[in-house]
């Protein structure tokens, strides 16, 4: 191996290596095993991530991953339940959608409030939610965000804000545990926290 294959092999793992869940041992063997099965590894790979790279954007109207000006789930006038769920981020859309039991349409906020952060109400999609309520026809926001302070700090500011709306707003169920993150959580712990929501 050159010097600059061996520089652009140690790019790779340090890239790697900023993934979340994995450090530079679990990098190094990652692309240790992607080189040692390029055809059905390493050259898939590159060329999946160079499509998503050119062609994955965030969906105009809930803040979902797509292809697309809309994605699937907002397109789909299946989903047009007068529901709408927040969620903190697409991970945690993912997982609800992994539980199988909510038909309607989803929110993303990008983040929660944190003032240690720095994370003001400007720097989430609050105020595009309070839009969409006022033109859509909602009748129910569910509030689906992590049992976390900041979680519940943004939960209360959100239904202040939607509040003159008159719309019904809702959390999960306490069965999320405290501190506990969507992501993390078994599908029949969501599908129950989901279904023993109450008003905030």
């Amino acid at each position: 191996m050159t010097e600059a294959e061996g520089a652009a092999v140690d790019r790779l793992i340090a890239l790697m290596a900023r993934l979340p869940g994995l450090g530079p041992r679990s990098a190094r063997r990652a692309v240790l095993a992607m080189i040692r099965k390029r055809a059905l590894l390493l050259d898939p790979l590159a060329k999946a991530m160079a499509e998503v790279a050119a062609g994955v954007r965030e969906c105009s109207r809930c803040g979902n991953i797509t292809t697309a000006e809309i994605c699937a789930i907002c397109a789909d006038p299946r989903r047009a339940t007068g529901e709408i769920c927040v969620v903190e981020t697409v991970a945690d859309l993912w997982a609800m959608e992994r539980a199988g039991i909510f038909g309607g349409r989803y929110h993303v906020l990008g983040g929660v409030l944190s003032a240690l952060d720095g994370v003001g109400p400007e720097a989430l999609r609050i105020p595009d939610l309070v839009a969409r309520v006022a033109k859509e026809e909602i009748g129910e926001v569910i509030l689906a965000l992590n049992a976390t302070i900041d979680g519940q700090t943004t939960i209360h500011y959100i239904a202040d804000q939607l509040a003159p709306s008159g719309v019904r707003t809702t959390s999960l169920a306490k069965g999320v545990p405290i501190g506990g993150e969507l992501d993390y959580l078994d599908d029949g712990t969501i599908g129950a926290a989901l279904l023993a929501r109450r008003a905030v």
